[in-house]
């Protein structure tokens, strides 16, 4: 029983580690579960487990203008790649040259746009 409860322990802290941000970029909103305690909207202060804490939900991110643009032009470039690789008319050769081309091209826009919006008065 002893191991077991260890076992189940150690489970735990390595899959709230592995959760953990590692830097980089999210452009999705944050997602937090959690388990509260305190249920404002019952009558008489109820108590329950099984609400979020008050303020839960004021943790999503928005993001910038920027962000916004850069995801929709990823989002853009991945359609047209995914769409490049699976061309059936060009050969193996011309796929993956074209697959290339997509991908400095994405390169290119996105530093271009990240430029252009650094240079711009807002």
């Amino acid at each position: 029983m002893k191991k077991l409860l260890i076992i189940l322990f150690t489970l735990g802290i390595v899959v709230t580690a592995s959760a953990q941000r590692h830097g980089g970029f999210y452009s999705r909103p944050r997602v937090i579960v959690g388990v509260g305690a305190y249920y404002p909207y019952a009558p008489f202060g109820f108590y329950s487990p099984f609400y979020p804490y008050p303020g839960y939900y004021n943790n999503y991110h928005r993001p910038s203008k920027l962000e916004a643009k850069l995801e929709d032009i990823r989002s853009d470039y991945r359609d047209r790649i995914w769409s490049a690789k699976h061309d059936t008319t060009l050969t193996r050769k011309d796929r993956r040259q074209k697959v290339r081309e997509l991908k400095h091209e994405r390169d290119r826009v996105l530093s271009d746009t990240k430029m252009n919006y650094y240079k711009t008065p807002r």
